[in-house]
């Protein structure tokens, strides 16, 4: 049976910049749409996490950025779906919703929860907000 499959994992990225943090507001699915979220998407076969998200902010957002380390913790997205978030500082560029989002948003610590984000980056969220009030 299918037990040996190893989960897929969708990364998300806390891109920093100045103090604050990037949220992406969906386009898609009709479920998600309208939500926010930390951007990034699934780590393809042969990819470690930080390429899948340089790679996917790359081309959801152009820009550049160093995933330096991940958020604590996991969410459960479908029985072979789970998310990860990384901490991942601004190296390049203006980010732009190129793809999957229609509006962005930069967010400090006090602004964190004045969108609606998907529940799944709620704990990333509250961890970004810890941090960056840490380091202010």
């Amino acid at each position: 049976m299918g037990e040996s499959t190893a989960k897929r994992v969708v990364v998300a990225g806390a891109v920093i910049d100045e103090g604050r943090f990037l949220a992406a507001r969906r386009t898609a699915p009709p479920e998600f749409a309208g939500r926010w979220e930390l951007p990034g998407g699934k780590v393809e076969p042969g990819e470690s996490a930080q390429e899948a998200l340089a790679r996917e902010l790359r081309e959801e957002l152009g820009v550049e950025v160093e995933a330096l380390d991940r958020l604590p913790g996991e969410w459960q997205l479908k029985a072979d779906l789970v998310l990860h978030a990384w901490w991942a500082p601004l190296l390049k560029g203006e980010p732009q919703p190129l793809q999957d989002h229609d509006e962005l948003r930069w967010l400090t610590p006090e602004q964190a929860f004045d969108v609606d984000w998907l529940e799944q980056d709620l704990p990333f969220v509250e961890e970004v907000v810890r941090r960056l009030d840490g380091t202010v």
